[in-house]
């Protein structure tokens, strides 16, 4: 069988919709196969075991599916440390997982403070049992949405954490309950060490939240490409202007401070601040030239 989907083994159902979020969390186990994911080989150990269990527990469709059928909540790595506490499970950012089919499969991400506090970044799927996981470790103090596309479960997580919700203006048809309203395109400090940076251009109220000039959250703004290997926007999927995305990379560029690349969609990565600079100058350069395009979600590189 080509893509070793045995009946016995790890699979991906016909529910899949190429999100691509399994193939972030188990890379060369899970690829894209005839547009949408498919399991390329079983693993061998139990280390690729885990990878498999951290897809299956992200994917917003739940397609990934572990022998028997049945996920097992004991495997559940979420919230799972992304940065340099991830042995130890102290790392300053939490990739939250549970990816809900109501924000198109977007990636969510707790950011520790040091007082003890969190805010959340975008939201997984809704559950009390997610929230309480969630504020286990300390209040959360705020729940910042990136854009419309990601809005669906932020006042909920917001009412429960008794936080404040964030949205941008040209978004806030969205949420328009939110407690905090970002305007215009100047940075914005929310909270010690985070800055939030309006980025039209995927929508009209995008934003990008910026942490200790360490962490870019940068919603669907832009990401990290494997196909290329290096940093892009989603030119077939921008439903505000490419042209006035254009003008927030060029704004952006020399504003945007940090080593971790933390996407809504689209892979994660670390580099040197000097190097995410010099390649957020670049993207600017290269998506001024880009023309305005019909959506295509089937056009996107990861």
């Amino acid at each position: 069988m080509g893509t070793e989907e045995a009946a016995d083994g790890w699979r991906v159902d016909g529910r899949c919709t190429n999100c691509d979020v399994a193939r972030q969390l188990a890379p060369g186990l899970v690829g894209e196969v005839a547009g949408r994911s498919a399991v390329l080989r079983q693993p061998r150990d139990d280390a690729e075991a885990a990878r498999l269990h951290a897809a299956a527990h992200a994917c917003p469709t739940r397609s990934v599916r572990p022998p028997g059928g049945r996920l097992d909540p004991a495997r559940d790595p979420f919230p799972m440390p992304l940065d340099d506490g991830a042995a130890t499970g102290t790392g300053t950012v939490l990739l939250c997982g549970h990816n809900s089919p109501h924000t198109a499969g977007a990636n969510s991400y707790l950011l520790r403070r040091p007082d003890g506090t969190s805010m959340m970044i975008d939201t997984p799927r809704w559950s009390p049992a997610l929230a309480a996981r969630h504020e286990a470790s300390g209040p959360v103090t705020d729940v910042l949405l990136t854009h419309r596309d990601h809005a669906a479960h932020g006042r909920r997580y917001a009412d429960r954490f008794g936080a404040r919700l964030w949205i941008h203006e040209g978004d806030l048809d969205a949420a328009p309950d939110a407690d905090r309203v970002l305007r215009g395109t100047e940075p914005a400090e929310i909270g010690a060490g985070v800055l939030a940076l309006p980025f039209p251009g995927h929508t009209r109220g995008s934003v990008v939240y910026l942490a200790d000039e360490r962490y870019c959250f940068s919603g669907d703004s832009f990401y990290w490409s494997r196909t290329t290997a290096d940093i892009e926007v989603v030119d077939s999927v921008t439903w505000y202007s490419i042209r006035e995305l254009a003008a927030s990379l060029n704004r952006g560029a020399d504003r945007l401070r940090f080593e971790w690349l933390l996407p809504g969609h689209g892979d994660r990565r670390r580099l040197s601040r000097a190097d995410m600079t010099a390649r957020l100058r670049n993207l600017a350069a290269r998506t001024r030239e880009l023309p305005p395009r019909p959506v295509d979600f089937t056009a996107v590189r990861w």
